[in-house]
């Protein structure tokens, strides 16, 4: 296989990066049918990822803590019966007869010193964090999602570039051979040619290994095999424009900054839920009875009373007091906490907007290299024709240039997944904000069917 043949394939394995399609390569035929799309994939993360279904499984536990925390306002009731035999009296005069009697009683709590109130904004402020978490899983996920993408189409690429470097390697130990049989070589020629060519044939098969490992990774994460693959992964519509545009982006629309601001409402919020079990508390309290036989004289009686209680904490030997102030301490933490989202937020945006910049610079770089080294490998196998150059000249010259060729493909890969860090870090890469065909989760929907729920043991779904 000559040089140019091999700047050809090269050519093909870039585009799996940049706009053909691409088919798997290890072991698995071309599929005929429309190649799939990293939109199309994302969108599949987006339904299937076990992660991401487990993190709104997570956040549907969470909505509960509302309606427990709104249980406050609402009365319980309370059913009893109980029933036996009674025997009075003494020696010949015991007296026996059949007793029995049921209740009902009702008792609504009026005032609990605001922390029905303070409760349930605190469960509310929880949930709200807790969707914040759910977002930031949904941006992992479909980061994670993306990356497998690439990587498939990266490591297609690399398979190729192995083939036809060992294509390439197994012509040049059948000249070798040839020029040897016909005295114009050595056996040297011959060893080099075979030992490269070897060395190809270990490369291509750590290739395929790489590839099947990229495969197994793209189906845990999206939930299918990889068949055919598009290459058509452009971020770039999607990436700020600047890094101070990203910063901005950044304090408005990254999810972990908002759930720690949130968690810092539930924090205060859980201070002034403890502070009120210092307060009154004010209850309603009725009840209504009938008893059968309660005397030799009577066969039944009713009963009815309705009482207001009034219950003042006086002490409680110091354990409210400490847990207000352990609450206190604890909101303290949580807003650290909001500061330390801050910063790490900020460094990842920085560190991303330099990851995404250098893989530019080094796909240019590449770029320059293989052209560079193309030219380089089929002057010295022209060199090699006339008697000025060796074997090992062109094997050289041939390991040089896949290497660089694997360097653009890498690069090509490392600009692609940046890219979507980037756009990650920024707390843009979601469904929405990236116009995924696919059904959205509504974090909202279960949580006001179970909001203001009196009774039903059901989930919303049936369960």
């Amino acid at each position: 296989m000559s040089g140019r043949t091999t700047l050809k394939v090269l050519t093909i394995a870039v585009g799996l990066l940049g706009g053909v399609s691409a088919a798997s390569l290890a072991g698995a035929s071309l599929s005929p049918a429309r190649a799939e799309t990293i939109r199309e994939a994302l969108a599949l993360a987006y339904s299937n990822n076990p992660t991401l279904n487990a993190a709104r499984a997570q956040l549907r536990g969470v909505d509960e803590n509302v309606p427990q925390a709104l249980s406050g306002w609402r009365p319980t009731v309370t059913a009893s019966a109980a029933a036996g035999r009674l025997a009075t009296g003494a020696d010949s005069a015991i007296d026996y007869r059949n007793n029995a009697s049921i209740s009902l009683t009702i008792s609504q709590t009026l005032f609990r010193g605001f922390r029905t109130i303070n409760s349930t904004r605190q469960a509310e402020a929880v949930v709200r964090a807790q969707r914040e978490s759910l977002m930031s899983t949904e941006q992992d996920t479909l980061l994670d999602a993306a990356t497998s993408y690439v990587d498939v189409i990266r490591d297609t690429a690399l398979v190729s570039l192995q083939r036809s470097d060992l294509a390439f390697l197994q012509e040049q130990v059948r000249a070798a051979r040839d020029r040897f049989d016909v005295g114009e070589g050595t056996r040297t020629d011959v060893s080099q040619a075979e030992a490269r060519a070897s060395e190809a044939r270990a490369s291509l098969n750590t290739a395929m290994a790489n590839l099947n490992t990229s495969r197994a990774i793209y189906r845990q994460v999206i939930g299918v095999e990889a068949r055919s693959l598009s290459a058509d992964t452009s971020i770039s519509r999607f990436v700020p424009k600047s890094i101070e545009h990203a910063m901005q982006l950044s304090e408005t629309h990254q999810p972990l900054i908002r759930q720690a601001q949130h968690l810092v409402d539930a924090a205060i919020f859980n201070i002034k839920t403890i502070e009120g079990e210092l307060l009154p508390t004010v209850t309603l309290d009725g009840s209504v009875s009938r008893s059968w036989n309660p005397s030799g004289l009577t066969d039944y009686s009713d009963n009815a009373q309705i009482f207001g209680n009034v219950s003042i904490p006086l002490y409680q030997g110091g354990g409210v007091s400490s847990r207000v102030r352990q609450a206190k301490e604890e909101l303290g933490q949580t807003r650290l906490q909001l500061d330390v989202a801050r910063d790490q937020i900020r460094a990842n945006v920085i560190s991303a907007w330099g990851n995404y910049q250098a893989a530019e610079a080094s796909i240019v770089a590449a770029q320059a290299a293989v052209q560079a080294q193309q030219l380089a490998l089929e002057g010295v196998i022209e060199e090699q024709r006339v008697g000025q150059r060796t074997t090992l000249d062109v094997l050289d010259a041939q390991r040089e240039l896949v290497t660089q060729q694997s360097n653009l493909v890498t690069a090509q890969r490392n600009r692609i997944v940046s890219g979507y860090q980037l756009v990650a870090a920024v707390g843009r890469l979601d469904a929405e904000s990236l116009g995924l065909g696919v059904a959205r989760y509504n974090p909202t929907q279960h949580y006001q069917a179970v909001r203001d729920q009196w009774f039903g043991l059901r989930t919303p779904d049936g369960r």
